[in-house]
C-alpha cells in the first residue's frame, strides 16, 4: 500500500476519523516475529486482490450509456467528474458498510496536509453507524474528552447546521478546525431523551500513543501502560516501555486500551508477539471466500508475570484484536465493560489521481474463530465505574433554578452526588434539597452561593468530575485489574 496512504488514513484515525483496524505495507509479507500458515488457494487470492480487478457484469455498458445520457441532455450543465465521482461514491453506498470510504482528491488533500507531528481538531474517533456520525472514542486528554463526549454519541449538527446526508469525511471536515476556535457539536446520546448542545474547543492533538508509569499495588512494583491508539510508531514505544518497567522491578503488569479506537493491524500484532507463545494464533484474518489465515508468534515463553488488560465500550478495532488474543490465547484476565465490537479491516487503494477508497477487505477473527462485529469482546471480569464516571456534560443556555425539571437538572444531581454533595434525589427535579447542594458546590469552589445553577458554576461542576474521574484513586475498574494481578 502506498505510504503516504497509509500514513493518511492513520490521520484520520488520529483526529476524529472513520474507525478501523488497517493494513500497513507489505502487511502479508515476511516478518520476523510473527508468522502466518496459508493454503495455496489463500496466496491465489491474495494475489487477485492485489491485482484489484475483476470481469465487468452483465449490463455495465448501462453506467456509460446514463453517463452520455445525462451529459448531453440533463436540463443543466454538470461536469463530467462530478458523475464520476457521484457514481462511484454510489457503489460505496451499496456496500452499507461504514468502514468502507471514498475520498476524492481534495478531501484527501486536506487530511494529508496535517501529517507531520501533531493535528489541530476535537480529538475523537468517529464512524458512520446507521447513517449517523457516531463518536467511537475520544482521546486522552483531548478537548473532546474535556468537553464529555462519549463513545456512541451521534452528531447531528455542527455550529447548527445539519449534517444529514454528508458523507463521513465531509462531515469531519466540518468539525475539525483551527486551534483554539471552538465549534458546537449537536448530539443524541442514548438514554437521553432531549438533544445535547456540547460546544468543543479545539485544540494540538499530539501523535503520543503510549502512557507507562510504574503503580504500587500491596507493596509490589505494577507496571501500567495506557495505549491510546495504534500507530506505526506504537509497537516499538510499547517494547521500549515494558522493558523499561521490567528493569525497574515490576511484579505485574495492566495494559489499558479503554477509549482506544485501533489502527494498524501490524502495530498490534508487533504488541502481542511480547505475550503469547507460537502455539495459539493471535489472530485470523477470514477473507471473502471464507478462507482463514492464521498469525502466530514465534515466542516460545510466557512472560514471568501476571497481566491484565482494561477495555471497554470505546475500546474498538484494533484494542478488541488484542483484548481478544489476550484473552482467548493469553488466558488473562480482561476487565471493565464489552468493547465497541468492529470486526473488519480496511485497505487504502490509490486511484491514482490523489483520490482513494478505503475498502474493507477482510473480517478478523480472534484465535479461538469468533467473530466480534457489532458484539464485541466480553471482560473476563465486568466491572462498572462509579455512576459519576458516566454523568452527560450540562449545557446550561438559561440559569437551572428551584421548581424546574430537566434533564439538565438530572444530570447536574448525578455529578453533584458523585463531588459530595447529594442533592438527595436524581430524577431531574430542582428541589430546596438540590438548591442546597448547588450553595455548598459553589462555596468550595468560592464562586458566588446562588443556589441556581449557572453557565460558570456548571463548567466548574464539569471540570471538578473530571478532575476526580481522573484520579486513579477513584477508577474501579484499574483497582479491580490490580487485584486480579495477585489473586
Amino acid at each position: 500500500m502506498n505510504q503516504k496512504v497509509t500514513a493518511l488514513l492513520m490521520a484520520v484515525s488520529l483526529l476524529i476519523g472513520s474507525g478501523g483496524t488497517y493494513l500497513a505495507m507489505n502487511q502479508f509479507g515476511a516478518e520476523p516475529s510473527v508468522t502466518k500458515q496459508e493454503s495455496s488457494e489463500t496466496k491465489a487470492s491474495e494475489e487477485q486482490a492485489e491485482q484489484g480487478t475483476a470481469e465487468a457484469p452483465a449490463g455495465f455498458e448501462k453506467v456509460k450509456q446514463a453517463y452520455d445520457l445525462i451529459s448531453a441532455n440533463y436540463v443543466k450543465d454538470i461536469e463530467g467528474q462530478e458523475l464520476i465521482e457521484g457514481a462511484i461514491q454510489g457503489m460505496i453506498g451499496t456496500l452499507e458498510d461504514p468502514y468502507s470510504v471514498y475520498m476524492d482528491k481534495a478531501t484527501a488533500e486536506q487530511f494529508s496536509s496535517t501529517l507531520e507531528s501533531s493535528f489541530e481538531g476535537i480529538g475523537a474517533e468517529v464512524s458512520m453507524v446507521d447513517g449517523k456520525v457516531t463518536i467511537v472514542a475520544p482521546f486522552k486528554d483531548s478537548p473532546a474528552e474535556k468537553a464529555g463526549l462519549k463513545p456512541n454519541d451521534q452528531v447531528i449538527k455542527v455550529d447548527g447546521k445539519s449534517i444529514e446526508g454528508l458523507d463521513l469525511y465531509e462531515a469531519v471536515l466540518k468539525i475539525r478546525g483551527e486551534k483554539g476556535t471552538t465549534v458546537n457539536l449537536e448530539i443524541i446520546r442514548p438514554g437521553v431523551s432531549e438533544l445535547m448542545t456540547v460546544p468543543v474547543i479545539r485544540d494540538e492533538i499530539p501523535l503520543e500513543t503510549i502512557y507507562p508509569e510504574m503503580k504500587e499495588y500491596d507493596g509490589k512494583k505494577v507496571g501500567y501502560i495506557e495505549v491510546t491508539s495504534f500507530s506505526e510508531e506504537t509497537a516499538p514505544d510499547f517494547e521500549k516501555a515494558v522493558k523499561k518497567l521490567e528493569a525497574e522491578g515490576m511484579k505485574g503488569l495492566v495494559i489499558d486500551v479503554r477509549g482506544n479506537p485501533g489502527g494498524f493491524l501490524e502495530s498490534v500484532k508487533e504488541m502481542l508477539r511480547l505475550f503469547i507463545t507460537k502455539d495459539q494464533p493471535i489472530v485470523q484474518i477470514e477473507n471473502r471466500s471464507g478462507e482463514k489465515e492464521r498469525f502466530f508468534t514465534t515466542t516460545t515463553e510466557k512472560k514471568p508475570y501476571p497481566i491484565t488488560v482494561l477495555i471497554d465500550e470505546g475500546s474498538a478495532s484494533a484494542s478488541e484484536i488484542m483484548a481478544g488474543a489476550m484473552k482467548e490465547a493469553g488466558g488473562y484476565e480482561i476487565i471493565g465493560k464489552t468493547s465497541f465490537g468492529k470486526g473488519t479491516v480496511q485497505q487504502a487503494v490509490p486511484m491514482g489521481d490523489g483520490s482513494n477508497i478505503k475498502l474493507t477487505y477482510f473480517k478478523w477473527l480472534t484465535p479461538d474463530g469468533n467473530w466480534i462485529h457489532e458484539k464485541g469482546v466480553e471482560p473476563t471480569i465486568v466491572v462498572e465505574q462509579p455512576t459519576y464516571f458516566y454523568a452527560n456534560p450540562i449545557a446550561v443556555e438559561k440559569d437551572l433554578a428551584f421548581d424546574m425539571n430537566s434533564e439538565q437538572i438530572k444530570n447536574a444531581q448525578i455529578m453533584l452526588k458523585g463531588l459530595g454533595f447529594d442533592a438527595g434525589r436524581e430524577d431531574g427535579y430542582f428541589s430546596k434539597e438540590t438548591e442546597a447542594a448547588v450553595k455548598a458546590f459553589q462555596k468550595s469552589v468560592k464562586i458566588t452561593e446562588s443556589g441556581t445553577i449557572t453557565k460558570e458554576t456548571a463548567g466548574k461542576m464539569q471540570q471538578a468530575l473530571i478532575d476526580k474521574v481522573r484520579d486513579p484513586k477513584n477508577d474501579a475498574q484499574l483497582d479491580s485489574a490490580l487485584k486480579a494481578l495477585f489473586k
